[in-house]
């Protein structure tokens, strides 16, 4: 009798292998993440590999992904683009190669547009933190933005630094970059639909710290609010010059290359920093906390980019596999881009993908730096 029981458990554990492999779904899916991990922006690109991680050991200790009546476990598979686009061509190969799913990549723009070709080749949706316009306007179907993109970011510069108090007269200066360039210029058109002027327009190198010429046309033109895309080590330095010039009126708002901690010390020199950024941190939202507190426990200290944007984006993948009881690539891309999926993403609420690869409900916020520390003012996906 034993030994018949011993046979037919045996015959019910082989008839379910053979459903298993029937079903033609893998046992892992592998999500790949490919960010620099190397480099002057290593710091950043760690931080999205960090919050990718989180999200997939939450998943994976509740027995991963249901697909119809199996579960698959996920596992991230992570590659270094060096914020280069050459090399970041090479990551995303090597993550094709490796039979990725999904791709969350790259951090910087010039990257994703160079990668998003082999993504697209190989059917793989590819996830990017990158925000510029032309990322999702490459005739890909696979190019999904995770933020809002650059051209809300123009508006919000401009619309925000003309309604400051006081302000009468606007400089706009950008790095000479493709990216600084673009943003400024839609930047300075925002604030002439306020109908505010904008006295000076310049662009300058991503280099130069030495700003005695901009200075005396600051002071020339009797500037109230600087409005620039410059880097945070040249309004660092542009700061401590203008100040010693006597500019401490002086208002600046730039993007989110300014916001780190680099202007703590030479903010209090003049009379406002300030910067914009489309990654909204995770403390403003309202279930940020228990992000912030499992992510403080996981790795022993705050994010500090955008790790809770690439934690939405694989609990919204694992979802959208989930009702599609299959981890197809070609039926994963269909339920993200279909407007009535409602995904979970636990801190944004709201990552929702429009037909082009946009965000449907992006936002971009504003932050004042006092006292140390980057302060929330407002944020709005309109402007």
């Amino acid at each position: 009798m034993n030994g018949q029981r011993r046979l037919i458990g045996a015959g019910a554990v082989a008839a379910m292998l053979a459903l298993a492999g029937c079903s033609g779904e893998p046992e892992v899916i592998k999500i790949g993440v490919s960010q620099p991990l190397s480099g002057n922006l290593a710091t950043l690109g760690q931080d999205m590999v960090n919050g990718a991680k989180m999200a997939v050991d939450e998943i994976n200790a509740k027995g991963g992904v249901r697909l119809g009546s199996g579960r698959a476990k996920l596992e991230i598979v992570t590659a270094d683009d060096k914020a280069d686009a050459k090399t970041g061509e090479a990551a995303a190969q090597t993550l094709v190669d490796a039979g990725i799913t999904v791709a969350i990549a790259h951090l910087n723009s010039g990257v994703s547009i160079a990668a998003a070709p082999i993504y697209a080749k190989a059917n793989v949706p590819q996830l990017a933190i990158s925000t510029k316009p032309s990322y999702t306007q490459q005739d890909l179907a696979t190019t999904l933005r995770l933020v809002a993109n650059d051209n809300l970011q123009a508006k919000a510069m401009g619309s925000y630094a003309a309604q400051l108090a006081g302000a009468q007269r606007f400089a706009v200066v950008d790095d000479s970059t493709p990216y600084g360039k673009g943003l400024a210029d839609d930047a300075a058109g925002a604030i002439k639909q306020q109908q505010r002027e904008v006295t000076l327009r310049q662009s300058l190198d991503d280099k130069r710290t030495d700003f005695a010429p901009l200075i005396a046309e600051l002071a020339k033109t009797k500037t109230d609010v600087l409005v620039t895309t410059l880097g945070d080590f040249q309004v660092e330095a542009l700061i401590k010059q203008a100040a010693a010039a006597g500019l401490t009126r002086l208002r600046i708002l730039g993007g989110d290359t300014i916001k780190t901690d680099k202007l703590n010390k030479v903010a209090p020199l003049i009379a406002g920093v300030y910067a914009t950024s489309p990654i909204v941190e995770a403390r403003e939202f309202p279930n940020g906390k228990p992000f912030l507190d499992g992510f403080r426990t996981r790795f022993k200290g705050d994010p500090i980019y955008g790790a809770h944007y690439a934690y939405d984006a694989v609990h919204l993948v694992a979802d959208a596999m989930a009702r599609n009881d299959t981890a197809d690539r070609k039926k994963l891309l269909e339920r993200l881009k279909n407007p009535s999926f409602d995904g979970h993403a636990p801190v944004t609420g709201s990552m929702r993908f429009a037909a082009d690869g946009e965000q449907r409900y992006s936002a971009v916020a504003v932050y004042l730096l006092k006292d140390g520390a980057w302060l929330p003012q407002i944020r709005s996906d309109r402007w």
